[in-house]
C-alpha cells in the first residue's frame, strides 16, 4: 500500500533536513504506527505521504503511484484526519459532512450510521462552534472515512477524548482494518500504538532507528523475570524469579502451593520504555 525509499525532506530556508533518508513499507490492511516525540518529523512525513508537501527527495509510492505525480481522483482513495480539525464553525455537524462528502466523486457512507457509531447523532444539528474538542475529534474521524477510503491517515486520533469515547474510536479503527482499510497512525501515545498497531516505527530527529511488531519489541527488551506478590501472615511479600528456572524453582513452586497469591506478572517492557532506551528521547 505504501512504499517509501530514501525519503529526505528539507523545509525552505533550513540548512538541515527534517526527514533524513528514511525507508519503510506498509502492507495492505495493516495498521502502521509512526511514533515519536513532538518535533521528530512525524507530521512532516505524513504531509508528504498525503501530498501536502511535494519537494522531497527519494521515492514515495502509494497504491502503485508516486505521490507527487498523482491526479485529483487519487484522493477518492485516501482519508486524512489531522490532530487539529478544521470545520466550518457556523455550520452544523451534518452540514459539514454533507459539504465534505460533495468533494468526492465516489460512493459515500451513510452519515447517520457513522454519527451514531461515535455517539454524535443526537448533536448532528448543533453548530460545530458549540462542539467540545472531543466531539470535534470524533466528527473529524467521521469526515475522514465518509468516502470509504482504502488508505486512512490518522494523527493523534484519541487526543481530547475521554476513556469511553477513546475506546469507541479505537474499536472503530480496528473494525475498519478488519474490513480492508490500511491505516497509517501518527501518535506519541504508546498505549494507542500498543493496542492498535500491527507494526510500529520509532522516529527521532527525522530518522527511523527501529521498525517492528509491538509484541516482538516488548519480548526483546523486557526483563525475563516474573514478579509474584503474595500474603505472608498479615503482610504482603513481593518476589522476583527468573523465567527460565520457574519449572524447577522449588521456592516458586512452594509459594504457588502454600501462599495466597495477590498478583503475578511477567516483566514486559512498555513501548515507552523501549523508545527511551533506543532513542534516548522522552515522549512529550
Amino acid at each position: 500500500m505504501i512504499s517509501v525509499k530514501d525519503l529526505t525532506f528539507t523545509y525552505q530556508g533550513q540548512s538541515q533536513p527534517t526527514i533524513k533518508n528514511i525507508s519503510f513499507q506498509v502492507a495492505d490492511t495493516e495498521i502502521f504506527g509512526f511514533l515519536g516525540p513532538s518535533g521528530a518529523g512525524k507530521s512532516t512525513t505524513q504531509k508528504i505521504l498525503t501530498g501536502v508537501l511535494k519537494n522531497y527527495e527519494g521515492s514515495v509510492v502509494l497504491r502503485g503511484e508516486e505521490i507527487n505525480k498523482i491526479s485529483k481522483n487519487f484522493y477518492n482513495n485516501i482519508g486524512v484526519a489531522f490532530e487539529f480539525p478544521n470545520f466550518y464553525l457556523k455550520f452544523t455537524a451534518i452540514e459539514n459532512l454533507q459539504l465534505f462528502a460533495s468533494f468526492y466523486n465516489c460512493e459515500k457512507c451513510d452519515a447517520e450510521i457513522l454519527l451514531k457509531k461515535v455517539d454524535l447523532w443526537e448533536d448532528r444539528n448543533l453548530k460545530v462552534e458549540a462542539y467540545s474538542k472531543g466531539m470535534r475529534m470524533r466528527l473529524n474521524f467521521i469526515r475522514a472515512i465518509l468516502h470509504q477510503p482504502k488508505l486512512l491517515f490518522l494523527d493523534e486520533p484519541t487526543s481530547g477524548l475521554d476513556p469511553t469515547n477513546a475506546r469507541i474510536l479505537k474499536d472503530f479503527i480496528l473494525e475498519l482494518r478488519d474490513k480492508g482499510t490500511t491505516i497509517f497512525l501518527t501518535t506519541h501515545n504508546m498505549t494507542d500504538a500498543d493496542e492498535l498497531c500491527n507494526r510500529i516505527a520509532f522516529m527521532v530527529e527525522g530518522q527511523l532507528p527501529l521498525i517492528d511488531e509491538p509484541e516482538n519489541l516488548k519480548l526483546k527488551y523486557g526483563k525475563k523475570t516474573l514478579k509474584v506478590k503474595y500474603q505472608n501472615g498479615k503482610s504482603s511479600v513481593l518476589e522476583e524469579f527468573d523465567l527460565k528456572e520457574l519449572g524447577t524453582n522449588s521456592e516458586f513452586q512452594k509459594i504457588l502451593a502454600e501462599k495466597e497469591i495477590e498478583t503475578i506478572h511477567t516483566q514486559e517492557a512498555t513501548l515507552e520504555d523501549i523508545f527511551i532506551k533506543i532513542t534516548g528521547e522522552k515522549l512529550i
